[in-house]
């Protein structure tokens, strides 16, 4: 599975990801590369909680949908592949 996800980073910070089609699911890293592996991680785990919890497959959209919502205003995008079997 794909999920499309933003980056933010500030001066001051470490990269800042968040995966818009998993609502509470984020990461962060030193290092673009390491924000992104931790990224996977967390995109994988929250999977896992949603298959234990009985919840259905995530819907997701691509990013030209999610641009134009202000909370993710001023970050970069990219596609975050994971190897996840989603049976329900």
């Amino acid at each position: 599975m794909r999920f499309p996800v933003v980056i933010h980073k500030e001066p001051t910070s470490d990269y800042g990801v968040t995966v818009p089609d998993l609502p509470g699911c984020f990461s962060a890293g030193e290092t673009l590369e390491k924000a992104l592996s931790n990224t996977r991680e967390a995109i994988e785990l929250h999977l896992e909680s949603m298959l234990e919890d009985g919840e259905s497959m995530p819907v997701v959209d691509d990013i030209e949908r999610h641009r134009g919502n202000e909370g993710f205003g001023g970050g970069v995008w990219e596609w975050v592949e994971v190897e996840f079997r989603f049976e329900s």
